[in-house]
């Protein structure tokens, strides 16, 4: 991996809207370039053996069986609404 040079991070700091000092412009160069530091050395393991993976963990599909079953009736569902109007919940208006 190539370093991030101090002209590239005040670009990235220009195009966020953030204004830098020359210490911190300095900083998060030394610093960005730590990390990428570190990165690099995952670059040195053998990976030859390992199975690519999208999850660390096996994702199985945890949905359960799609089966009819009664479901409450409308009175029951309206029963603890602040306020309801003709079986349907009323809420303060959004639109005028």
């Amino acid at each position: 991996m190539s370093a991030i040079s101090r002209k590239e991070v005040e670009h990235v700091a220009n195009l966020a809207r953030l204004n830098l000092t020359e210490e911190e412009a300095e900083r998060y160069t030394k610093d960005l370039n730590s990390i990428l530091q570190f990165a690099a050395k995952l670059n040195e393991l053998d990976t030859s053996n390992v199975v690519p993976t999208s999850h660390a963990t096996d994702v199985k599909n945890v949905m359960r069986e799609d089966v009819n079953r009664p479901s409450i009736s409308n009175a029951e569902a309206l029963k603890n609404a602040p306020d309801h109007e003709e079986g349907q919940f009323k809420v303060p208006a959004v639109f005028e």
